[in-house]
């Protein structure tokens, strides 16, 4: 395992009351520890088919040069010396026409298909004039005009994509063209999600004094975007005390447990006095930004994690981008995404020494903020394209790193 790293914050005790102040680490910190906290899960080899939106385990490479033969860029003519130049014969995608032109010869030829030896160029056919007699007159292009050479797109043994990179249609595609029917991969981490709350209503509005929850309906599809796979949502009852702990114990078919609501050092949040009964491995102990401050990330000693997310719903899905995005990217041996950084405006409640993370819409080269951010409230992130990190020291249009909402 990892060993512990500087940036690990003392366990709270038994009580709430005897809970001590933790460190807050940085929100870039936090976000970095997250993804370097896991080793990558362990290779597979499947089907093109069932490899979409996981991840390439090694380089893809060239088998054969790309293109494999030199090949036609235009529906013409392939002609050798200069004109006019008498047909010889014709060849279509697919077929080859195994003769060698000679000066003044040429043979019609079609979009992809193999160039035969001896010709110089492609002359188009918008640009040909052929005649009765069999002859085509036009004027002479330079050498290799229109012709796409062998390995012009890639020498063979060339690395097309990098291990690490997210498959994706375009990357299917490439690999099939390449020859390959299947693909090393990483597999999707697993993730069980279990939300906390007796306060919480599950269906229909909710009841007086009630709350509808906001978060098992979004987690599963927000765990997905990140790379994930949710093998499901539990509701876990704030009483009896061991309720958590035996959710989370139980859950063995997951490579990591998101845990909503419980993260504070209220009366009825268990998660870190499990954490510490259970001799967990704390990596991130709360983080230096609203909203989501209270968020942690811990390893078991089976070597499962735990992502600790705070129950109101947009502080859970910023500390669901902070901790739990960077983690899964981790295991499945992506690299953290590097965030872009755009001039920000609007208008927003200073945090002095924090993080601020807000949800924007893009305008122009620039990102501005949307309203509805506190942090029980998701019409914001509903609204908005993106989430900006506004650094402590942000000031009106001065830019920010943003990251993708999902």
């Amino acid at each position: 395992m990892p060993p512990a790293t500087a940036a690990t914050a003392a366990l709270p005790a038994a009580g709430p009351a005897a809970s001590p102040r933790h460190r807050e680490l940085p929100w870039e910190q936090a976000r970095m520890l997250a993804h370097a906290a896991p080793r990558p899960s362990a290779a597979r080899t499947v089907p093109l088919s069932d490899a979409v939106g996981l991840t390439l385990a090694a380089a893809l490479r060239a088998p054969q040069p790309l293109p494999a033969f030199d090949t036609a860029a235009m529906d013409g003519y392939a002609v050798a010396g200069t004109g006019p130049w008498r047909i010889r014969g014709a060849v279509r995608a697919g077929t080859v026409w195994e003769g060698l032109l000679g000066a003044g010869e040429c043979v019609e030829i079609s979009t992809g298909a193999q160039v035969p030896a001896g010709a110089r160029a492609v002359l188009p056919v918008e640009a040909a004039l052929a005649g009765a007699d069999g002859l085509v007159a036009g004027p002479v292009p330079p050498p290799g005009r229109h012709i796409r050479r062998a390995g012009e797109d890639a020498p063979a043994g060339s690395c097309l994509v990098p291990a690490g990179t997210r498959i994706g249609p375009a990357l299917l595609g490439l690999a099939a063209s390449c020859g390959h029917d299947t693909l090393p991969v990483r597999p999707a981490p697993r993730v069980r999600l279990l939300v906390t709350g007796d306060e919480l209503d599950h269906a229909g509005p909710p009841g007086p004094g009630r709350v509808r929850d906001a978060l098992g309906p979004a987690l599963p599809a927000l765990v997905a975007v990140l790379g994930g796979e949710s093998r499901g949502v539990r509701h876990v009852s704030d009483r009896p005390a061991g309720s958590l702990a035996a959710a989370v114990h139980v859950t063995r078919d997951t490579e990591v447990v998101a845990v909503t609501g419980s993260t504070s050092a209220g009366t009825t949040d268990q998660l870190r006095r499990l954490l510490a009964e259970a001799g967990a491995r704390m990596v991130v102990d709360t983080v230096a930004c609203r909203p989501g401050h209270p968020m942690l990330l811990a390893e078991l000693p089976s070597g499962r994690w735990v992502v600790g997310l705070p129950g109101n719903p947009y502080a859970a899905l910023v500390a669901a981008h902070t901790l739990l995005g960077p983690l899964l990217a981790g295991l499945c041996g992506r690299a953290l995404d590097p965030l872009p950084h755009v001039p920000v405006t609007g208008c927003v409640r200073p945090a002095p020494g924090l993080t601020r993370l807000v949800p924007v819409t893009w305008e122009g080269t620039g990102a501005r903020i949307t309203a509805g951010h506190g942090a029980a409230f998701l019409r914001g992130a509903a609204a908005g394209d993106a989430l900006a990190a506004l650094p402590p020291d942000w000031t009106q249009g001065s830019p920010a790193p943003v990251l993708s909402a999902g």
